[in-house]
């Protein structure tokens, strides 16, 4: 099978054969349709997330079973599934609070053995999934069946980037009907946040960016006001559609110290302030400590949206089966697996939401 691997950290990724190796009782091997091409694989790409190496990159997938282990009861061969890099244990403490999230095992098996054989040697599976690749083999637990009307190259983007995006703003943020939002980052999660800002009943979404070509499509997604933030400043414009109080919630997608404190800035008092974005391991970031006190904004993290996929990746597909959630809206461009190092350049510089990479 054709995968797109990564071998050392900071180089472009290579489009290589491999193997996979016998399956486990407990997992799955699954046939690649689609898989979108998500930061998360740029920052394994480019070290600010750690990966076993080598490793086959992709984490955002969805395609059909081709082959269960023996012990595996929850999905069949031929059903059509949306992959999912989180596998919560079900037992560990934040299991057994509803965070499954949080589960200190959900991410074991991107850890664990190769899942396949190159002509140099074994690949990993990058953030246990690798769905950058034709097929892959991951625990049954890692997907999550989904009816075969939903098309799979929109299934996929279920697998990330909307259960974050979405999940941070109807879970983690909780934004309520009339609530006044602003969204950071207009990439693909941060449409996603939009799209979750208006399926919550936000009366007013504001969508800021530096790149001016990212704001068409964060207004098609459903924001009722765009800030070029490379031109104006964002917090006095952001007070200015507010009455001058700022938005009830400020949800920051990018990842970068500066935005998460604009998004500080422009939430009012007693607001939430609500981060997406994963920041480098080593990046601090300051807020004024009285104000922390006297203004009395929440601020928190928000991993993988709040969810949990078993729970919440039908709900989603759902949604998007109803035509509530424009998954459409969110590709950019459909791409061959010859063609992700172009959709990384195009991440870097900003451009555009999800590549796709479809699979015959």
């Amino acid at each position: 099978m054709k995968a797109v691997v990564l071998r050392e950290v900071g180089r472009p990724t290579a489009v290589e054969e491999l193997e996979l190796r016998p399956l486990g009782d407990t997992e799955v091997r699954v046939q690649l349709r689609a898989s979108g091409v998500c930061h998360s694989d740029l920052s394994l790409r480019d070290g600010a997330i750690p990966t076993l190496l080598p490793s086959t990159l992709g984490h955002e997938g969805a395609g059909i079973v081709a082959e269960v282990g023996a012990g595996v009861t929850t999905v069949s061969p031929g059903d059509h599934v949306v992959l999912t890099w989180n596998v919560p244990c079900r037992s560990c403490p934040h299991c057994l609070r509803g965070e499954a999230q949080l589960c200190v095992h959900g991410y074991d098996h991107a850890y664990g053995g190769p899942y396949a054989e190159s002509a140099e040697g074994p690949v990993w599976p990058g953030m246990g999934v690798g769905s950058l690749a034709e097929e892959t083999l991951l625990p049954a637990a890692a997907v999550v069946p989904v009816d075969e009307s939903l098309p799979l190259d929109h299934a996929a983007l279920l697998g990330c980037g909307v259960t974050t995006g979405v999940g941070a703003v109807m879970r983690t943020a909780a934004v309520r009907p009339g609530d006044s939002v602003l969204v950071i980052g207009c990439g693909g999660v941060g449409l996603a946040a939009i799209q979750g800002a208006r399926l919550a009943g936000a009366a007013r979404i504001i969508a800021a960016d530096r790149v001016a070509g990212q704001l068409p499509a964060a207004s098609a997604n459903g924001a009722t006001d765009t800030v070029d933030a490379g031109e104006v400043d964002l917090v006095a414009a952001v007070r200015d559609l507010t009455g001058g109080a700022g938005v009830d919630h400020g949800i920051e997608v990018v990842g970068k110290p500066a935005t998460m404190r604009l998004a500080f800035e422009a939430t009012r008092r007693g607001g939430k302030v609500t981060l997406v974005g994963a920041a480098g391991i080593a990046e601090e970031v300051t807020f004024p400590a009285l104000s922390l006190m006297a203004d009395g904004k929440t601020v928190q993290g928000s991993v993988y949206g709040a969810s949990d996929p078993a729970r919440d990746i039908p709900v989603l597909a759902e949604l998007a089966q109803r035509g509530r959630l424009d998954l459409e809206a969110l590709v950019s461009r459909r791409i061959g697996i010859d063609d992700v190092e172009t959709a990384f350049t195009d991440m870097t510089a900003g451009r555009g939401a999800r590549s796709v990479v479809c699979f015959a």
